[in-house]
């Protein structure tokens, strides 16, 4: 305990009331990356929280709620360490993943916290290894001691080590996980990781763009353990498809009033009425030149049908591949007796133009093999790709539109 001890006085002559900003501040010299993330990160004193508590406001933003008093009683270097270890959590990705109502959440929890802890050296210096804690049934008190990975095993994501807990309660008949938790306490809460107002799939992007541009600013100064988290986190794959479509069937949007001559004036018979106007749901675009197989046509209908089962919503479909070549308001099973037209050269904008001045959807979503030009989009719109896709197509529709803006068909 002599290494505590000297934190303990060195921590001493720091100003108290400041001592997270502070701690900020030191971490920031210690490297650039943590002075771009914490610029992205909003940080609110609040008693209602033990230590520590990450957040995704309804805003989209990352609010980070800290208790000024419990934190004021700790020494600076140890502010430090659990502040890095909030950063870990987002390059990680383990805010997008709930815990709440689920009989592993003790061992999910201890799982996250032993990935980071190891290259926190301050947190690693106090923490047991993980298969110890599990033996013995007692968690962490995260104020003398935290969680380290097994000793043979560094390195691993806290998927990794969930599922070696599972594999180690099971073979050695260890405590209970409801005992388990019972006896864990910890540095920071978890409870409000995957609970959003918005999309997950918009967190996840949201969360990707913020920790892309962080590295990219601060590559020359990423601290020890970083980088590979920050690869492992960009490169994971968003949702599946069916899920990203699933996301697109929502209530119709309210967009304004006109006035209409075909709509009686209730107040002045010689005056054109007023009439609410709701966009159209949804526009599917369907390119009817390349070579999407029918195994892909196929799965990519039955979704949508199925979606329209359990839902409201309005479907129209635009075929085209030059030029618009139909345009039908879409019902439950009617592509099963389609007739594709088209098999030209394949040109997207005329489609989207159309929908986007005459339909005035919600949202569109565009099945094609993406061997075509980007096109300009002004509505919400997801590309939905055959497997045999461009992957500059690929590339380019990331770029502009975002990485949960395109699917691949699988």
């Amino acid at each position: 305990m002599e290494i505590f001890s000297i934190i303990l006085k060195r921590g001493d002559s720091v100003p108290r009331a400041s001592v997270v900003e502070e701690a900020v501040v030191e971490l920031a010299r210690k490297s650039p990356f943590y002075n771009y993330l914490f610029m992205h990160i909003e940080r609110i004193p609040t008693s209602k929280v033990r230590t520590f508590s990450l957040r995704i406001s309804g805003e989209g933003n990352i609010q980070l709620y800290y208790n000024p008093e419990v934190l004021s009683s700790k020494p600076i270097e140890m502010v430090q360490a659990l502040l890095e270890h909030e950063c870990f959590h987002i390059i990680n990705g383990h805010i997008l993943i709930p815990v709440k109502n689920s009989r592993y959440k003790a061992l999910w929890d201890l799982s996250m916290d032993a990935a980071i802890n190891q290259y926190i050296p301050v947190l690693d210096a106090f923490s047991l290894p993980m298969d110890q804690l599990l033996m013995e049934g007692c968690g962490t008190d995260n104020e003398r001691f935290f969680v380290a990975p097994p000793a043979s095993i560094p390195g691993e994501t806290a998927e990794f080590y969930f599922q070696w807990g599972l594999e180690f309660m099971k073979k050695n008949k260890t405590v209970d996980l409801e005992l388990l938790e019972e006896n864990i306490e910890m540095a920071d809460s978890h409870e409000s990781f995957g609970d959003f107002e918005l999309p997950r799939e918009f967190i996840e992007e949201l969360l990707k763009n913020i920790v892309s541009e962080t590295y990219e600013k601060a590559k020359d100064g990423i601290p020890e353990g970083i980088e590979a988290s920050i690869s492992l986190f960009l490169n994971k794959p968003l949702l599946d498809w069916r899920t990203m479509i699933r996301s697109f069937f929502g209530s119709a949007q309210y967009i304004g009033r006109y006035r209409t001559p075909l709509w009686p004036n209730r107040r002045y018979e010689d005056q054109p009425g007023w009439r609410n106007d709701y966009a159209a749901k949804l526009v599917i675009i369907l390119d009817t030149s390349g070579s999407i197989v029918d195994e892909e046509f196929n799965a990519f209908f039955s979704e949508i049908d199925m979606l329209t089962r359990l839902t409201d919503s309005k479907i129209w479909l635009i075929q085209v591949d030059e030029a618009v070549q139909a345009v039908t308001k879409y019902g439950r099973g009617m592509w099963k007796d389609l007739k594709l037209i088209g098999k030209g050269e394949t040109n997207l904008q005329p489609a989207i133009d159309y929908a986007q001045r005459e339909l005035r959807p919600e949202g569109l979503i565009i099945f094609t093999d993406g061997f075509t030009d980007l096109p300009h989009v002004k509505r919400k719109v997801i590309f939905v790709l055959s497997r045999h896709y461009n992957p500059e197509f690929l590339e380019d529709a990331k770029k502009i539109y975002g990485n949960s803006s395109v699917v691949i068909l699988k």
